[in-house]
């Protein structure tokens, strides 16, 4: 196989990868039945509680999209919104119990099949495989940003006139 042969495989196959993930995520909402953005805010809190504000930086949502969001997860019983323990002024959101429950029923058994396949390559295999996968998240969050700048330029959201 040529290099560009391979570059190609290798693209085509990290692009199909990212829809295979979309697929699992999409499944997961609709079980939780929950928007994608929800589901989002829902894997941001998993590790551990956070505020609103933070919630809202990790999942790019102004603070009051966030806090939209924060209430309808809570009206579905799947967080929960306690006082800060170091600071009672303001509130934390973590998940509730079931909503961890749920989770893992979901995503517990994608990362044990993930964890299995992965005994198959050798510890330099997966070095590689990782270092793909690190500089290939870097570049997605990278372009990411730059295309929400795209966004906040005037006309930034808009398609060009090809006139």
């Amino acid at each position: 196989m040529s290099k560009q042969s391979a570059v190609e495989r290798a693209a085509r196959a990290a692009a199909e990868f990212g829809g295979a993930a979309d697929a699992v995520d999409a499944a997961a909402a609709d079980v939780f039945g929950i928007n994608r953005t929800d589901l989002r805010i829902l894997g941001v809190v998993m590790d551990g509680p956070l505020t609103a504000g933070q919630v809202a930086a990790a999942v790019h949502l102004s603070p009051a999209a966030a806090t939209t969001a924060i209430q309808r997860l809570v009206a579905r019983g799947y967080l929960t919104r306690e006082p800060d323990p170091e600071d009672r002024r303001r509130a934390v959101v973590a998940p509730t119990a079931s909503a961890r429950e749920l989770a893992e029923r979901i995503y517990g058994p994608v990362g044990e099949a993930g964890a299995a396949q992965m005994h198959c390559w050798s510890a330099a295999e997966l070095e590689l495989i990782a270092d793909f996968l690190e500089r290939g998240r870097a570049m997605q969050l990278a372009h990411a940003a730059r295309i929400r700048e795209l966004a906040a330029q005037p006309g930034g959201g808009r398609a060009i006139s090809q006139e």
